[in-house]
C-alpha cells in the first residue's frame, strides 16, 4: 500500500484512464476519469462503498494511469484497453452476438442486396437488425419475388449469360444486359421503400401473383407467395400504432441489486418493434451511470447506431453523444424519457432488465464456480505460483501424417476467449509425429513473446497439453531451450484424467466432480475440436482442388474462383448448375460439365 499511497499523492488533475493491477501484475480493471486525481482517490478512501466496488478494491495492489486530451479521448482509450486486457471487473459482453442486416449496395450501377452481420462505412445502406423470428433470407426472397432485384455479386460488365432466376422471373438480369439502368433503378427504389417499412405494394404484388399461380395450378409457387405474405403480416404486426412510423430508436434500461446488474436493449425501426436482448453484467463501477455508459460504448462497437437512444436519467448523455460524433461521425440523439410513448417503452425495457436480473443471478454464481473460482481452486490444488488467468491449450490433428495442423485455444478466467484462438499448419515435421508437431507449434508460439506480435499473443499464465509425463517432459525442453520463464505448464492424461506438473514426480488426481477438473476437460476438448475442424477444412479443400484438376476446361483462375465460392467438395456437390455458373469465368455450359463430372465420378 506504500506504493499506492505515493502514487495517489502524485496523481494529476487531467482527464485520463487508470489501470488497476492485482498482485501478479494482471490488469483487473480499466476506468476513465474527468479528473484522475479525484477519481482514483475515491477507491481508497474509507467512505462506504457498494459491495461490488469493495470486491474489486480488495484485489488492487498497484495502478497505472494515462493522461488524455479530453474525457472523450479517455472514453475511447478505455474501450480499447478493455478489448486488449479483458479485465475481470469490467463489463465484458462475452456472449454478445451481432444480428443480421440487409445490405443494399446502392453505390453500384446495378445495386444488389445481401445479408451481412458487419456494418461498414462503405456508402451502402443497411436495414435491420432482424430478430424475433423474422428471417433475413425470407426478406431477401420477398424482395426478389416482388421487385426482381438481384441478390448475386456477379459483375455487370462484360458479356454474360442470364441465370435461372431471369428465366423464372425472379431477376431482370442486369449482369446480362437485359434491363436498362433507369428501369432497374426503379426496381431498387421500390425495394428500398419496402425495407423502409412500406409493405403495402409488396403485399399487393405477392397477393396478385399468388392468385395467378393458384389459377394456373402451380400450387407450390402459390404456397411460396402465401408464406411470404404471412411473413409480411408478422412484420406489420410488430408495428406499435402509437409510435411515429419513422422512429428508429434503441431503448436501453439498467437494473442492479448492488452486486450484479442487467441491461435490456429493445430495438425499434420505422415504428416497428424488432425485438430485443438482455445482458447480465458482473462489474465494479462506482456508479450506475458509468455502468450504463460503459455498456453503451461497448455495445455499439459491434452494432449499428440508431438515430436515437432512449435511456435513463443517470446516463452520461453529453459524453456519449460527443463520443459517437467523434468516433463514428454520426449525431445520435440521447433521449432521457420521462413521459409519453418513449417513457412507456423505457418502462418495458426496465421490466425486461429486472426479470432477466432475477433469473440470471443464480446462473452468474454457477458460472463463477465453473470459471473464476475453478481457476483459483486449480492454483491451490496444483501449487501454481500465480493465478492462471490466461490459459492456453494445444492439440495436433492429422491422418497418416497428411494435412498436419495444430490448434491453440485460449481461456480467460476459465471462460473461452474465441477471438484469441489460433491455428498452425505444421511446416517442419515429416510423417505423423505428434510430439515433434507439438514442439514445433509451441516453439513458434513462444517465439512471438518479446516481439511486436506479443500484443496478439500475450504471455500465458498456464499452458496445458494433452498427454502424460513423457509429453510434459518433451515440451518442457522447449522452455529450457528458449530460456522463457514465468509460464506454468501441465499435462492432462485422458485415460485416468491424471494431471502432471514439473514439480511432482507423481500425478495429481482431482475428483471428477470438481469444477477445476471440469474446466481443464473443457479446454482440452475445445482444443481437440478446434484442431479437428481446421484439419477437416484443409483436407476437404485439398480434395476439392484435386477433383477440379481432373475436369477439362477448369484452369487455375476458374479453380480459384470455385475454391473461393464453395471451399469444400461437399458444398460443391450440393450446389446447383446455376450456383456453379455464378462463379467468375464459369459459363452455364461449363457448370453443366462440372456437375455431370461430379455426378458420374463421386
Amino acid at each position: 500500500m506504500d506504493v499506492i499511497r505515493e502514487k495517489l499523492r502524485l496523481l494529476p488533475e487531467n482527464p485520463g484512464v487508470y489501470i488497476m493491477l492485482d498482485e501478479y501484475g494482471n490488469v483487473i480493471y480499466v476506468g476513465k476519469a474527468r479528473v484522475l486525481k479525484n477519481r482514483v482517490r475515491q477507491y481508497f478512501h474509507n467512505s462506504p462503498k457498494p459491495e461490488k466496488v469493495m470486491k474489486m478494491v480488495e484485489n488492487i495492489k498497484d495502478f497505472n494511469y494515462i493522461i488524455t486530451g479530453s474525457e472523450i479521448d479517455a472514453l475511447a482509450l478505455e474501450n480499447n484497453l478493455i478489448k486488449k486486457y479483458k479485465p475481470k471487473y469490467n463489463i465484458l459482453l462475452k456472449d454478445d452476438k451481432t444480428y443480421p442486416y440487409i445490405k443494399a449496395a446502392v453505390r453500384e450501377e446495378f445495386p444488389n442486396f445481401s445479408i451481412t452481420r458487419r456494418i461498414k462505412k462503405d456508402g451502402c445502406r443497411y436495414f435491420g437488425p432482424f430478430m424475433g423470428g423474422i428471417s433475413c433470407k425470407e426478406i431477401l426472397e420477398t424482395l426478389q419475388l416482388a421487385f426482381s432485384v438481384r441478390l448475386c455479386h456477379t459483375a455487370t460488365t462484360g458479356k454474360k449469360r442470364e441465370c435461372l432466376n431471369y428465366h423464372i422471373g425472379r431477376c431482370t438480369a442486369p449482369c446480362a444486359g437485359k434491363v436498362s439502368r433507369e428501369d432497374y433503378a426503379e426496381q431498387v427504389k421500390k425495394a428500398l421503400a419496402f425495407l423502409d417499412g412500406n409493405y403495402r405494394e409488396a403485399a399487393k404484388l405477392l397477393n396478385e401473383r399468388m392468385l395467378i399461380a393458384a389459377e394456373g395450378e402451380n400450387f407450390e409457387l402459390a404456397l411460396d407467395y402465401k408464406s411470404k405474405l404471412e411473413m409480411l403480416s408478422k412484420l406489420e404486426g410488430k408495428r406499435i400504432t402509437s409510435l411515429n412510423k419513422y422512429l428508429d430508436a434503441d431503448i436501453i434500461a439498467y437494473e442492479t441489486n448492488g452486486l450484479y446488474s442487467a441491461v435490456s436493449v429493445l430495438i425499434t425501426r420505422k415504428g416497428i418493434m424488432q425485438g430485443g436482448s438482455s445482458y447480465a453484467l458482473d462489474e465494479a463501477h462506482m456508479s450506475d451511470g458509468e455502468a450504463l455508459t460503459g455498456f453503451i460504448t461497448q455495445y455499439y462497437a459491434n452494432h449499428e447506431l440508431p438515430h436515437e437512444i432512449i435511456c435513463e436519467e443517470f446516463c452520461e448523455k453529453e459524453l456519449i453523444q460527443n463520443y459517437f460524433k467523434d468516433k463514428f461521425g454520426k449525431s445520435v440523439e440521447i433521449s432521457l424519457a420521462k413521459q409519453g410513448d418513449k417513457a412507456r417503452l423505457l418502462k418495458m425495457a426496465k421490466q425486461n432488465a429486472a426479470e432477466y436480473l432475477g433469473k440470471s443471478v443464480e446462473q452468474i454464481k454457477h458460472k463463477d464456480d465453473m470459471t473464476v473460482n475453478a481457476c483459483k481452486r486449480l492454483q491451490e490444488l496444483l501449487g501454481l505460483k500465480c493465478y492462471p488467468r490466461r490459459m492456453e491449450c494445444y492439440d495436433i490433428s492429422n491422418v497418416s501424417g497428411v494435412d498436419k495442423v495444430g490448434s491453440m485455444v485460449v481461456f480467460i478466467d476459465g471462460d473461452a476467449d474465441r477471438s484469441s484462438y489460433r491455428r498452425f499448419k505444421i511446416k517442419t515435421v515429416e510423417g505423423a509425429d505428434d510430439f515433434a508437431s507439438l514442439k514445433e507449434v509451441l516453439r513458434r508460439r513462444l517465439d512471438k513473446l518479446g516481439t511486436e506480435e506479443e500484443e496478439r499473443f500475450p504471455k500465458p499464465d498456464l499452458i496445458i497439453i494433452d498427454g502424460g509425463k513423457g509429453q510434459l517432459s518433451s515440451v518442457t525442453d522447449i522452455f529450457n531451450e528458449t530460456g522463457i520463464s514465468g509460464i506454468e505448464i501441465i499435462s492432462l492424461a485422458k485415460r485416468e484424467e491424471e494431471i502432471f506438473t514439473p514439480y511432482n514426480s507423481e500425478s495429481i488426481k482431482i475428483s471428477h466432480r470438481d469444477y477445476s477438473l471440469k474446466m481443464l476437460q473443457r479446454i482440452r476438448d475445445e482444443a481437440h475440436r478446434f484442431a479437428i475442424t481446421y484439419f477437416r477444412n484443409l483436407h476437404s479443400k485439398r480434395n476439392l482442388q484435386s477433383v477440379l484438376l481432373e475436369i477439362e476446361g477448369v484452369g487455375k483462375v476458374r479453380r480459384m474462383a470455385l475454391l473461393e465460392k464453395f471451399g469444400s467438395l461437399d458444398k460443391l456437390l450440393a450446389a446447383s448448375e446455376d450456383e456453379i455458373a455464378s462463379c467468375e469465368g464459369i459459363s452455364l455450359s461449363l457448370s453443366k460439365k462440372i456437375k455431370a463430372y461430379l455426378n458420374e465420378n463421386l
